[in-house]
């Protein structure tokens, strides 16, 4: 039920704070519409026993919105303003800096705040506000989540919950923190991510699927203000949409000056629609367009690819990691496909570790059969050999390219077995023909890899690193985020494409450069 005094209340003492920053400073903090609705709604909707039925409110806006201010005007309320003896608030952030972002600004209220003033006492070494009529504090935290058990928590400010490196301090901070409090709040402001394995998507994904009735959580308040994935982001009237302080906080003429300058320079683009539309785009230099990879995904049926030519590339990864082998079977006509057929392997035993740790569904993929495991807590290398062996009975297998990186006693074995192994660079040298070429067979649809989602995968997480010459090279951004059947594809690709034309002159030579898009 809605109780109005309780949201009146609220808003009364957000209202005598004041601007701190450019030309409101020294102005009343006059809510604006959509954030009046936020604090009405989290401090006026209560249960039966009169107590807040909210205590975790997610919200999510691109920057430059207002969000400082009102999680600052939120944690002075929850210090000051609430009525909890003892109350423990505080402000979290990826690092301590972050955090003090907002902390600066509650700072700046309560000195242009003379009932505040009064009453509260800063300490600025230690980053805490000291509100001494009910012995409460707000109070700075970093990341470093180890020491943070035992709080008895009123409040819990995330500011800019994307950048948080790991999920450690979120868990600490939300998971039975607040136990000991009749209403504690979890007051979570962000704005969109790159990271879809972090803890801050989890909480957006709750936060849709609350928005679109998919799950029901009385507790969890959902506000999204952000452009959907199908907008057009250079449309004004979507960067309304997205931006609900547009033309309050944010000058129009600067938001049109950041998209043409991403419309001229392509690299700018995922940067305008992250913090500017608040989309959770992949990386901010993803390389492969995934619309177009997915538009690749023609059936493949490894039946009928039963006695064809093929060559492999091999990504060896470490013991406790994924193992990527990759055949590629060459066009044997000009209106045939380059197929793509991947093979992976985790150790059975750290599976369910990395599925909790890295936020990726190994185990699902697992029972769908697009993943494989090894006995162990470690790669079973033996195994893998006695695959490939196999995978020859069905497929002739021309040639394996392989990195050299802990690949010696393999390759060993697999020579001894009969197999052609080719060892591949990792530089730019060796891998920017085949990446650029990979590109090209994408854009014009002439591969088809099944839509395997393991490979999807690790695809969606590459980037590239070029050097002075334009020669590029795949990499990734985080550790978690894996490459390998990418990196294995690009060195099958390289082998098929040089044997099919070692009586011609190469493709590397008869294509022209990459292309933009």
């Amino acid at each position: 039920m809605f109780d109005e005094a309780k949201a009146q209340k609220t808003l009364r003492f957000i209202e005598n704070l004041k601007h701190t920053k450019g030309i409101w400073h020294g102005q009343n903090f006059k809510l604006l519409p959509w954030q009046e609705e936020i604090i009405r709604t989290i401090f006026g909707t209560v249960k039966n026993d009169g107590y807040r039925q909210y205590n975790t409110a997610y919200i999510e806006i691109p920057k430059k919105n207002g969000k400082s201010e009102l999680a600052a005007a939120v944690a002075l309320y929850m210090t000051c303003g609430d009525g909890e003896w003892g109350a423990e608030v505080y402000g979290c952030a990826s690092d301590r800096q972050q955090a003090s972002i907002v902390f600066d600004v509650a700072v700046d209220m309560v000195d242009q705040c003379s009932a505040l003033k009064k009453r509260i006492k800063p300490v600025m070494s230690t980053k805490r506000l000291v509100y001494q009529p009910t012995n409460s504090f707000y109070q700075v935290l970093s990341a470093e989540a180890y020491t943070k058990h035992g709080l008895n928590v009123h409040a819990v400010i995330f500011d800019e919950l994307h950048s948080q490196p790991t999920r450690e301090l979120f868990d600490v901070m939300v998971r039975g923190s607040g136990d000991a409090r009749k209403q504690p709040l979890y007051f979570l402001i962000t704005t969109a991510g790159t990271d879809r394995n972090s803890i801050c998507y989890e909480q957006h994904q709750k936060a849709e699927d609350i928005i679109a009735g998919r799950k029901i959580d009385p507790t969890y308040y959902p506000v999204i203000y952000g452009a959907a994935d199908d907008d057009d982001w250079t449309d004004e009237k979507v960067w309304y949409k997205a931006n609900p302080s547009l033309g309050h906080t944010i000058d129009i003429e600067k938001v049109r000056n950041a998209c043409r300058s991403a419309q001229d320079n392509p690299a700018e683009e995922n940067a305008f629609r992250q913090l500017r539309l608040d989309q959770w785009v992949k990386q901010s230099t993803r390389w492969m367009p995934m619309e177009k990879w997915d538009a690749c995904a023609f059936p493949v049926d490894p039946k009928e690819l039963e006695g064809r030519d093929c060559y492999g590339g091999l990504d060896l990864s470490s013991t406790s990691d994924i193992t990527a082998f990759v055949l590629v079977f060459p066009p044997r006509t000009d209106d045939e496909k380059y197929i793509v057929l991947p093979f992976c392997w985790i150790p059975e035993d750290n599976m369910r570790l990395r599925v909790r740790r890295d936020h990726v569904p190994y185990d699902v993929w697992e029972k769908t059969g697009h993943l494989m495991t090894t006995e162990g807590n470690v790669i079973h290398y033996g195994y893998i050999e006695h695959f490939i062996e196999k995978l020859n009975e069905k497929y002739h297998i021309c040639e394996i390219a392989f990195d050299r990186w802990g690949a010696t006693q393999m390759v060993q074995d697999l020579e001894g077995m009969g197999f052609t192994v080719v060892p591949f660079g990792q530089g730019y040298k060796d891998m920017s023909p085949p990446t650029k070429e990979l590109m090209k067979l994408v854009l014009e649809q002439r591969i088809a890899h099944g839509g395997h989602p393991v490979l999807r995968w690790m695809m969606d997480n590459v980037f590239v690193r070029t050097d002075p010459a334009g020669n590029i090279k795949m990499d990734k951004e985080k550790s978690t985020e894996k490459i390998d059947a990418a990196v294995a594809t690009v060195m099958a690709l390289d082998r098929a494409i040089r044997n099919a034309n070692k009586e011609t002159e190469s493709v590397y030579d008869r294509r022209g450069g990459i292309l933009f898009i």
